[in-house]
């Protein structure tokens, strides 16, 4: 792992990086199995409620994209109800960073996954009842949005106290495993439950699996966890995180590019819906399964993560471009079955992505300033779907959900692109292309202009 120095006097803000432990780089690239953090029994306990509750909310998410359909016969109402549900991460995204910095983070979760299981309850019950609207489904969704600005900065922050850096990157893959393994399964139940009973259930059933993750920080030693001193309540703490992103090249630009990714590549709600009606022409089932094709290519994705270690940014950048360049392709899939299949790539890619930038800035973060710099990559990454959603669902509406498919994945492939090239450029590197080399050498690489000048950027990609 690195530890982040300014050294003094440095004039160039690209290369005021992280210092490297050549030590600490080689324990976090060499993985210690694919499993290996799942040992901590804290995380155990972690990672079991979780799968129970993460199954829970897919089978919301599908619920509620498809009852707002329903109610309305719009994907542009999709997304509205996305963009909702994010739209307080976009305003108050730092803030949930600086309370999971300031409060006991285990405590905060206990709090805000009883939150989200008392509001799963009440839609249900609406649902259930008969007297739902789409503008009942909006306030749900912004209500939710509200208690996901600290649970998810939370979240994440917490894992490396359960399981210490040493297996952070390892525990970060499994997360993503353990979420794309509930988007197997949630979907297609959530997909049988709204044909059989209706929406309602689902919602029920979501609610209920909160207690699973409840239950499981509740039953955690507190004595085996690792918790870093929490920060005093003073001013000026959310300036000192930009601050501290901003003089810090190697954590800003992939946060630049998650911004990208997620504002504009992850708007599946409103696009598949589009797809599933507007496209195919099939019902709640097969829309479901195509959910489920893109969380075996997540899934796929997550375990392969697992096993690699700790990311280096070229990670980053090339699975940034290669899942745009996908969803440029499978706007034009001819069929259904087509479409599935591209879907699974592009969860490869996507969740390679999300995983790669998750654990790499955690492990690039100074710990006293994690929770604040997750926080960012939280509004980053998910606080722009309130812009993208409503853009991409009245393309989607205007010009059909091919065109709207296209766009985002245009869009994502450019901002990869353009990342790649900036930190390459930061770090004083060539693209090297040298069709000769034999015996396994690369034969395209980043290499340092001056080998002898090699920066820690350099090193970093």
């Amino acid at each position: 792992m690195a530890t982040p120095v300014s050294p003094p006097g440095d004039d160039d803000p690209c290369e005021r990086t992280a210092a490297v432990d050549p030590a600490a780089s080689a324990r976090f690239t060499r993985p210690g199995g694919m499993f290996s953090s799942l040992r901590v029994r804290n995380y155990r306990y972690f990672f079991a409620g979780q799968i129970v509750s993460n199954t829970g909310s897919w089978m919301q998410r599908i619920a509620q994209d498809w009852l707002v359909l329903s109610l309305t016969g719009s994907p542009l109402a999709v997304g509205i109800t996305t963009a909702m549900q994010f739209l307080p991460t976009l305003l108050l995204g730092l803030f949930g960073g600086v309370l999971a910095d300031r409060m006991p983070k285990r405590r905060l979760l206990i709090a805000t996954q009883g939150a989200m299981g008392v509001l799963a309850a009440g839609l249900a019950a609406m649902t259930v009842t008969g007297v739902v609207t789409e503008y009942y489904v909006y306030a749900f969704a912004l209500l939710l949005g509200l208690v996901t600005v600290v649970d998810t900065p939370t979240r994440q922050a917490f894992v490396s106290e359960m399981v210490g850096p040493e297996h952070l990157s390892n525990a970060v893959s499994l997360n993503a495993a353990n979420f794309q393994t509930a988007r197997l399964v949630g979907p297609a139940v959530a997909g049988l439950l709204i044909a059989a009973v209706g929406s309602g259930w689902a919602f029920a059933l979501n609610a209920l699996s909160f207690a699973a993750v409840i239950g499981g920080l509740l039953a955690m030693r507190t004595s085996e966890l690792r918790p870093v001193d929490r920060i005093p309540r003073e001013k000026g703490q959310l300036r000192e995180g930009l601050r501290y992103v901003k003089e810090r090249p190697d954590l800003m630009w992939p946060l630049v590019l998650a911004g990208f990714i997620g504002t504009f590549g992850f708007n599946f709600p409103t696009l598949l819906s589009g797809f599933a009606r507007g496209v195919y022409h099939v019902g709640p089932g097969q829309y479901g399964l195509l959910n489920t094709a893109m969380a075996l290519g997540s899934l796929a994705g997550a375990l392969y993560a697992a096993r690699r270690g700790a990311p280096r940014l070229r990670w980053l950048t090339g699975a940034a471009l290669g899942f745009g360049l996908l969803e440029v392709l499978a706007s034009a899939a001819p069929g259904y079955w087509t479409f599935a299949v591209l879907l699974t790539l592009i969860g490869i890619f996507g969740l390679t992505f999300n995983t790669s930038v998750n654990s790499y800035v955690q492990l690039s973060t100074d710990p006293e300033m994690r929770g604040r710099v997750m926080g960012l990559l939280v509004l980053v990454f998910t606080g722009g779907t309130p812009v993208g959603a409503p853009l991409v669902g009245w393309v989607t509406d205007v010009y059909g959900a091919r065109v709207g498919l296209l766009a985002c994945g245009a869009v994502s492939a450019l901002a990869a692109a353009t990342v790649g090239l900036v930190l390459a450029r930061c770090a004083d590197l060539r693209l090297r292309v040298d069709l000769h080399r034999g015996n396994g050498g690369r034969v395209v690489a980043f290499v340092p202009r001056q080998p002898a000048r090699k920066s820690e950027l350099a090193a970093a990609c």
